[in-house]
C-alpha cells in the first residue's frame, strides 16, 4: 500500500515537471518568434515620420541616365594650336612674349638671327632692284625675256624669305631700308592665343623645326579621357560627357576616339571638345570624366542612401507595408545611376524608404523610437 502511494506521488511529480518544461520552452519559442518578427520591421506614428524626416516614395520604372567615370587630361586643341619654329638654323636674338601672354595676331614673339636669312634678304635686295629697274625702262629698251627673268627672280627671292617666315611688311621693308640688320627677322603670331611653352633661351641656337614656342586658343580646348579596355564602352561621336575640376562642371563631347591601346597605360584614349569660355581649364589639368548615356529600357531605381546593409550583409531596402510601417526586404544591385542605384526584386508601385533610411536601420536594430530619446 506503501509503495503504491509513493509511486503515485512520484508520477505526480514527473508529470509537474514535464508540464513545467513544456509550458517553459513554449515561452521561450514565443518570445524567440515575437523577436525576430519584431527585428524585421518597425512602425512609425505620423509625429515620428516627420520627425525622423523620413520620406517614402512609390517606384515605377523610367529611364535614367547613367555616367561612366574615366580620369581625363586637359589638352590644348591640336586644330587650332600652333607651334612656333624657325625654317633655318639661326640664333635667338630676343623674345617678345612670355610664358601665359595672350597675344594678338601679328603680334611679334622671338627675334632670331641666320646667316641663311641674310644671304636671302641680301639676295632680295639686288632682285628687287634688278626687277625695278627693268620694269620702268621697258619693253622698248629690255627684251622681253631680261624682263620676264628680272620678275621671276624677285618674285623666288620673295617666297624664299615669306618661306623663312617673315612678313610682307618685313620683307618690303628690307627693300626700301637700306640699314636694316641683314639676318636678322622676327617671328610674329600667325593666330590670336596664349603662350604655352616658351622653352628657349636667349642666345640659344635652335635648329630648323625645333619647337620654341606653343600658341593655342584655349577657348576649347581638348580632353583626353583614358577608358579601361575592360568597359566595353560605345562612345561614338557626339557621345555627352561631363568635366569635373574643383567642384566646378563643364559639359563636353566626345570628338574622336582611339582604336588602339595605349602601350604605358593599357588604356584607351578618347578625346572630347570643351568650351572654355570663363579660362579656368589650362592645359596639364588632370580632371575627371563622367560619360553620360541612358538606360536602354525603363528600371526601378533607388537613391544610393536608400540602400542598407542587412544582418547576413546582402543590400536591402524598407517597404512600406501599411502607413507607417516598414519591413526590411532583400534587393538585387544593378548598374550605377549618378546618384542612384538600379535595383531588382522590387514589384512596380511599391513604396520604398527613399530618405531617412539609415534611421528606420537603427529603429528596427533597437526594437523601438522615442522621439524625446527617453
Amino acid at each position: 500500500m506503501t509503495n503504491s502511494i509513493n509511486n503515485v506521488i512520484k508520477l505526480s511529480l514527473l508529470s509537474t515537471v514535464f508540464y513545467g518544461l513544456i509550458t517553459f520552452s513554449n515561452n521561450v519559442l514565443a518570445f524567440n518568434s515575437t523577436k525576430e518578427a519584431h527585428t524585421e520591421g518597425v512602425s512609425f506614428s505620423i509625429e515620428q515620420l516627420t520627425l525622423a524626416n523620413i520620406k517614402v516614395s512609390t517606384l515605377n520604372p523610367r529611364i535614367f541616365a547613367r555616367s561612366v567615370y574615366a580620369p581625363g587630361e586637359v589638352k590644348a586643341n591640336g586644330y587650332t594650336s600652333y607651334i612656333v619654329s624657325p625654317r633655318t638654323e639661326s640664333v635667338v636674338i630676343s623674345r617678345h612674349a612670355i610664358l601665359g601672354e595672350h597675344v594678338e595676331k601679328d603680334q611679334p614673339l622671338v627675334t632670331l638671327f641666320s646667316e641663311s636669312v641674310a644671304q636671302a634678304q641680301a639676295n632680295y635686295r639686288v632682285t628687287y632692284s634688278e626687277w625695278q629697274r627693268n620694269s620702268k625702262l621697258g619693253k622698248g629698251t629690255v627684251s622681253e625675256s631680261l624682263l620676264l627673268k628680272s620678275e621671276t627672280d624677285y618674285i623666288a627671292a620673295f617666297g624664299r624669305l615669306t618661306a623663312f617666315g617673315l612678313t610682307k611688311t618685313a620683307i618690303e621693308d628690307i627693300a626700301k631700308n637700306n640699314s636694316s640688320n641683314l639676318g636678322e627677322y622676327t617671328l610674329v603670331a600667325k593666330r590670336a592665343g596664349a603662350v604655352l611653352s616658351d622653352d628657349f633661351a636667349q642666345g640659344q641656337r635652335v635648329s630648323p623645326g625645333e619647337k620654341i614656342m606653343i600658341l593655342a586658343n584655349e577657348e576649347n580646348l581638348w580632353v583626353e579621357a583614358r577608358v579601361s579596355p575592360n568597359k566595353k564602352l560605345n562612345l561614338p561621336a557626339g557621345t555627352s560627357a561631363e568635366i569635373e575640376f574643383a567642384g566646378q562642371s563643364y559639359d563636353a563631347r566626345v570628338i574622336q576616339e582611339a582604336h588602339t591601346i595605349d602601350p604605358s597605360t593599357r588604356t584607351r584614349i578618347v578625346r572630347l571638345s570643351v568650351e572654355n569660355k570663363d579660362d579656368t581649364l589650362h592645359s596639364g589639368m588632370f580632371v575627371n570624366v563622367n560619360f553620360q548615356f541612358d538606360t536602354l529600357t525603363p528600371v526601378i531605381a533607388v537613391p544610393e542612401t536608400a540602400l542598407m546593409r542587412g544582418a547576413d550583409g546582402d543590400w536591402t531596402v524598407f517597404v512600406e507595408d501599411n502607413p507607417g510601417e516598414f519591413e526590411a526586404v532583400e534587393v538585387e544591385l544593378g548598374q550605377p545611376l549618378g546618384n542612384y542605384r538600379q535595383i531588382i526584386g522590387i514589384a512596380p508601385n511599391t513604396r520604398v524608404v527613399t530618405q531617412g533610411a539609415f534611421f528606420v536601420a537603427s529603429e528596427i536594430a533597437k526594437g523601438g523610437f522615442d522621439p524625446h530619446n527617453h
